[in-house]
């Protein structure tokens, strides 16, 4: 499909501002393939002046309904950055309200895995054919990664050789999501796994610091869609129900990851709400907002939950005076 050519009486505003983002640092390539379709839409509604109006944000919205709402929310978010952008230097340009974040989430609920679920793909995913390959290990350290530290799949698959530092026990992420660099701290069984993949990894060429630690059967980097694809066998072998359009999905692994890291906090007694925001710099997260999103509540997580509360309120109960129920 060829690229749509941005046109409307607001195409040079718009263009000043895809430019302001990715000078600051931000990959808006994908926001800015979702503000030409705000431009193709003002194309046709024949647009005449370059003002953003609320009822040309309201008919946009309209135009809207039938999409998804996580894909709604993109869309409308992306006009409420570009209205805000230019409501510094045009009092009268309307900003439409931002759309609520979670919200976008409804449509496709992520799917919390059991740690038996997780050691059932891992042992899946070493069964793997061919025997005697890379590909079962491949698969295993890959799917072990992306549960026991929460990283993308996008993340992990672009990870090079010099990205793992074993000394450290850390990752380092160099394109993250909006291209935000990040170090991601391993536990020692995750660091062992990593390294004894890079013993067989390290056999098939290429050998060289920036080359991928996650190679297919061709010594190539792995690919997105392949590696979908292969999950999904995964958890048919596994007997774990999924739709292809529902999940559940490689990215769940992720929700599993901070439902389950929540879990071992409480367990362990830690101060919950102190060690939050370590788990949204991991995440990768500018705040904690964008981290509760995966916080779910699970029977077990709100088991942990009731019963901190309720030692909390048996001593907060006791020093002033009162008898506990």
């Amino acid at each position: 499909m060829r690229a749509w050519k941005l046109r409307s009486p607001l195409a040079a505003a718009m263009k000043q501002f895809i430019d302001l983002r990715r000078l600051s640092g931000t990959d808006y390539d994908s926001q800015g393939k979702l503000l030409e379709y705000f431009d193709r839409f003002l194309v046709e509604e024949k647009l005449s002046v370059a003002r953003l109006r609320r009822e040309i944000t309201d008919r946009y919205q309209r135009r809207l309904v039938h999409l998804a709402p996580r894909s709604r929310g993109n869309r409308l978010s992306v006009v409420h950055q570009f209205g805000a952008y230019l409501a510094r230097t045009d009092p009268f340009s309307y900003v439409p309200e931002s759309p609520a974040g979670p919200a976008s989430y409804a449509a496709h609920p992520p799917y919390i895995f059991s740690l038996g679920q997780v050691q059932a793909l891992l042992t899946a995913a070493s069964n793997l054919l061919p025997p005697g390959s890379l590909r079962p290990e491949t698969y295993r350290t890959l799917l072990g990664l992306l549960y026991s530290t929460g990283i993308r799949i996008g993340e992990a698959c672009a990870l090079n050789l010099e990205d793992f530092h074993s000394a450290d026990q850390r990752l380092h992420i160099a394109a993250g999501k909006f291209r935000k660099a990040r170090w991601v701290a391993m536990s020692d069984s995750t660091c062992r796994a990593v390294e004894q993949y890079l013993g067989r990894r390290l056999r098939m060429p290429p050998h060289g610091p920036d080359s991928p630690l996650f190679l297919n059967g061709y010594g190539r980097p792995l690919h997105h869609a392949t590696v979908h694809h292969t999950f999904r066998r995964l958890l048919e072998q596994c007997g774990i129900p999924h739709h292809k359009s529902t999940g559940p999905r490689l990215h769940d692994l992720r929700h599993t990851f901070a439902v389950h890291r929540l879990l071992a906090w409480y367990r362990d007694g830690q101060d919950v709400n102190a060690r939050l925001p370590w788990l949204a710099t991991s995440m990768g997260h500018v705040d904690i907002k964008s981290t509760q999103v995966y916080l779910r509540a699970t029977p077990e997580l709100i088991e942990h939950v009731d019963r901190r509360f309720h030692l909390y309120y048996q001593q907060h109960v006791k020093l002033l005076g009162g008898t506990p129920s």
